[in-house]
């Protein structure tokens, strides 16, 4: 068992045992094994940490070595948001990709077998899914992260998608209560709000968590967005009525309540992080997710002496924080327990997914390529959840199946022209994203088929705009499988 560092009253480390921060280099560094050693209890993980499978497994075993107990959490979604393969795309279709198929099993099955790649490395709480229904295809961060705009879809999808998870012995972590989906604003930057009245929120935004819940899901993440129909003043992440009255009341949820990253601008841009980080754990919430931009000893040290200053003032019960510390302890206890879980391994269950999820239009009169085409990536900027790190389009996978395919990005009002000239004679295969969202890349569409009426049109976002092209194909998501499954439809595969 773990041995705390004497010296650590139960009070600092019940401050440390509510924090999940993230931190820099694919190896723990000193300061954050000394924080373990005295009752920092979970490490979050990003792309930055991850080089691969060996050196993840090598990490998470070197926190064991200090905390046997240790939360190692991680962000993987599948589709468009990895860390597991920040670097090539993901072998697993995100949710919108799962949504169109609308085969619960198939779902399932593809959230255990990315439990089992998580656990085999070591990870044993991970931040999905994304339970958020995707009312407002403008919505600027949850797009393909949602199963689609449907509640009833969403839920039944939610909840196998959390016990395919934890099948594995891995922790799920529904997100983001209590729904992100009818937001224009992305709250990495700003405080969303959303004006509906209660009654829709129970009907739409509420469905998918109700079933994630009876699914058993050990975790819920909190949004930081303002519902005026729960509570006037405070946002979601901070509010006892949303977190204690409506989560843990109303719903009956019992299981561990984390808040989104605190140094997102909707809380750290109005609150603080300390001041937010002891709003959330008074409000309900159980464990203060930090480290995606604040990842450093001195972010621990901030907050711990947040959480510790304002119960010593009165501010903060100290039964709420151990409170909050026992059911981060709680949870630690059931990844344990599960750790021993050994599923069978299903290395092409994502690949069989985004094959099924595609969308053709046009397949009819469409000839297969055997020359190398022209690939034009109509590139918008990434919301800060995807991350720009990792590539997307279909270029390298047509390029293994069609040698000598050339690619470019495109972007502004002179895309679609730029695009013609860079193509030349060559077939133009224009690659989009969210079309619908961007005026300038349905203009550049214009200008391409205009001039070159048989481009291939592959769409990779919500397929909202209407299809159109000699070939359309939507693939629900930037995956790298969706991108291998629509060049095996180009090529002929």
């Amino acid at each position: 068992m773990t041995t705390f560092a004497s010296g650590t009253d139960t009070l600092t480390r019940d401050a440390l045992t509510v924090l999940q921060p993230g931190f820099t280099g694919t190896t723990a560094p000193d300061w954050l094994l000394r924080r373990l050693g005295e009752g920092l209890a979970s490490v979050g993980l990003f792309g930055r940490n991850i080089a691969s499978p060996e050196q993840l497994t090598a990490l998470t075993a070197q926190l064991r070595a200090e905390r046997d107990d240790v939360l190692v959490a991680i962000d993987e979604e599948g589709g468009d948001v990895t860390r597991l393969e920040v670097r090539t795309g993901s072998s697993f279709p995100g949710n919108h990709a799962l949504g169109a198929v609308d085969d619960v099993e198939l779902t399932r099955d593809v959230a255990a077998e990315l439990g089992r790649r998580l656990a085999a490395c070591g990870v044993n709480l991970n931040w999905a899914p994304s339970a958020d229904v995707n009312s407002n295809p403008s919505n600027p961060v949850i797009g393909v992260r949602s199963f689609g705009a449907s509640s009833k879809l969403v839920a039944r999808h939610t909840a196998a998608y959390v016990t395919g998870l934890q099948s594995a012995g891995v922790a799920a972590c529904t997100k983001h209560f209590p729904g992100h989906g009818d937001t224009a604003v992305d709250s990495h930057h700003a405080l969303p709000r959303i004006d509906v009245d209660a009654s829709v929120l129970g009907t739409r935004e509420l469905s998918p968590f109700r079933a994630a819940i009876a699914a058993g899901t050990r975790a819920v993440m909190t949004a930081h967005i303002l519902v005026p129909a729960l509570d006037l003043d405070r946002p979601a992440t901070l509010s006892g009525q949303v977190l204690t009255d409506l989560l843990r009341g109303e719903l009956g949820y019992t299981g561990l309540i984390v808040t989104d990253g605190m140094e997102m601008q909707a809380i750290a841009g109005t609150y603080g992080i300390e001041r937010g980080s002891v709003l959330a754990i008074a409000a309900g919430a159980d464990a203060i997710c930090v480290g995606g931009g604040l990842a450093d000893d001195e972010t621990v040290r901030r907050l711990r002496d947040a959480l510790v200053s304002a119960v010593r003032s009165g501010e903060l019960p100290e039964e709420r924080l151990a409170d909050a510390a026992e059911r981060v302890r709680t949870l630690a206890h059931w990844t344990a327990a599960g750790a021993a879980a050994q599923l069978p391994a299903d290395e092409e269950v994502g690949l069989r997914a985004a094959r099924r999820a595609l969308r053709i239009t046009g397949a009819d009169g469409f000839t297969p390529l055997t020359t190398a085409p022209y690939v034009a990536a109509f590139t918008p900027v990434a919301n800060v959840a995807v991350g720009d790190e990792t590539p997307w389009g279909v270029a390298v996978e047509l390029a293994r199946l069609i040698p000598g395919t050339e690619t470019g990005s495109f972007a502004g009002e002179d895309a679609g022209l730029a695009t013609l000239a860079a193509a030349g004679p060559r077939r133009v295969v224009a690659v989009v994203r969210d079309e619908h969202r961007h005026p300038w890349m349905g203009a550049a569409l214009d200008t391409v088929l205009r001039t070159r009426p048989d481009t291939i049109v592959i769409e990779m976002g919500l397929p909202q705009a209407p299809a159109r092209g000699a070939l359309h194909i939507a693939t629900h998501g930037a995956a790298r499988v969706c991108a291998r499954a629509a060049a095996e439809i180009i090529a002929g595969e």
